[in-house]
């Protein structure tokens, strides 16, 4: 197993100076008087690590996004990738783009073509075809989880993802519940698949706003320790989306368009049909073809047909089915197609009803009422859009 292993030092740091975020807000958290949270939670996964997989090998990002505390954990850094160009910035100054380019290095993407990467021995390693990791293990919050999702859709990299959780916001369903807990999954997945990456606007939260909106969707090992799992007693989101997927197959000779929302159940219904789906985009499938992927508002409405189906999931926490992480699908889309809604058991039980926000009030009010949810292979549940 070989672990690319990055930490966000400043992730949580503004929780609890009472600024509910670090986004945009590390200066004034270190003014209030925030001590770093990361370095800890980092330490605990890596200790926990080195207890149950001590061959595991590391490649790792340099001072201070890692290094030391893959080296305190007892771990010989395989490679070290700089992010800095050699001049290791204090913690407060590292950025999204650091982030970045550091994943990029362990995969061998674009990035690392420019990113400075030392070997075990403390020489600069070959910049011949460098040997990606296994898994990206990452430590922050949902800022950071789409700044490494970002970075390996970026690099078309198929490498899977975890979270040790340190943000003060804990969204996505990318991250274990605990440090140890993400050291157990890392040492022990065998499978993966893929899950939401969500994010807030943290100014809005500060000001008693919640919005969750899906920033990507990744792979991510699976295991009952991920937060939000997808897993049910009585099913899976694979049985839910080869239900789906079949009932899709049966119509296609009767020459339904189907409008197939982003996130990653539907993906999972997209995959099903038998191609890879565009993340957090809108794709397109009528006769057993896709006919747009990653559409426009304009795109989609152009292939429309006579009947049309828009099959969505809500996004989690909040149970938005439209107005958050799809506006291609905007009201005059919307009018021309009836609406499916699939979603797991685990997502319904963390919202108390669907909504939508679709900038058309009187959209908004024809929508609400009574729906039903498909949430398995036959199953289905009652649910009303508020």
């Amino acid at each position: 197993m070989h672990v690319g292993f990055v930490v966000n030092p400043v992730a949580g740091m503004g929780g609890r100076v009472g600024l509910k975020g670090t986004d945009g807000k590390v200066a004034e958290a270190v003014a209030r008087g925030a001590e770093p949270r990361a370095p800890d939670r980092a330490r605990r996964a890596l200790d926990r690590l080195a207890a149950i997989a001590s061959a595991a090998r590391v490649t790792t990002a340099a001072d201070p996004m890692g290094e030391r505390l893959v080296r305190d954990a007892g771990f010989e850094p395989v490679r070290v990738i700089d992010p800095f160009d050699g001049a290791a910035p204090d913690a407060t100054e590292t950025t999204a783009e650091h982030t970045a380019r550091v994943v990029e290095g362990f995969v061998g993407g674009a990035g690392s073509d420019s990113t400075d990467a030392r070997d075990s021995a403390g020489d600069p390693a070959s910049a011949d075809a460098p040997e990606p990791v296994d898994l990206v293990l990452f430590v922050g919050g949902d800022g950071t989880a789409t700044d490494v999702a970002t970075a390996l859709e970026r690099t078309g990299s198929a490498v899977p993802m975890l979270g040790v959780p340190a943000g003060v916001k804990v969204y996505s369903s990318v991250f274990a519940v605990s440090p140890e807990d993400a050291a157990e999954v890392a040492a022990s997945f065998s499978r993966t698949e893929r899950r939401e990456v969500m994010d807030i606007d943290e100014d809005a939260y500060r000001e008693g706003e919640v919005h969750p909106e899906l920033r990507a969707v990744a792979r991510v090992p699976v295991a009952d320790d991920l937060q939000s799992s997808k897993q049910t007693a009585s099913g899976t989101v694979e049985s839910l989306a080869e239900g789906v997927a079949d009932d899709i197959r049966a119509s296609d000779e009767a020459g339904v368009t189907y409008v197939l929302g982003p996130g990653s159940t539907v993906g999972a219904i997209k995959e099903e049909l038998g191609f890879e789906p565009s993340p957090i985009g809108v794709d397109v499938w009528r006769d057993g073809e896709v006919l747009v992927r990653d559409g426009t508002e304009a795109e989609i409405l152009d292939a429309l047909g006579e009947e049309n189906v828009i099959v969505v999931s809500p996004i989690g926490g909040q149970g938005f089915v439209f107005g958050r992480g799809n506006p291609q699908l905007s009201p005059a889309v919307i009018r021309r197609c009836d609406l499916r809604i699939v979603a797991s058991r685990t997502k319904l039980d963390d919202v108390r009803a669907l909504r939508v926000d679709t900038d058309d009030p009187d959209l908004d009010a024809e929508l609400a009422g009574w729906v039903r949810v498909r949430v398995g292979k036959f199953e289905t549940r009652m649910m009303k859009i508020a």
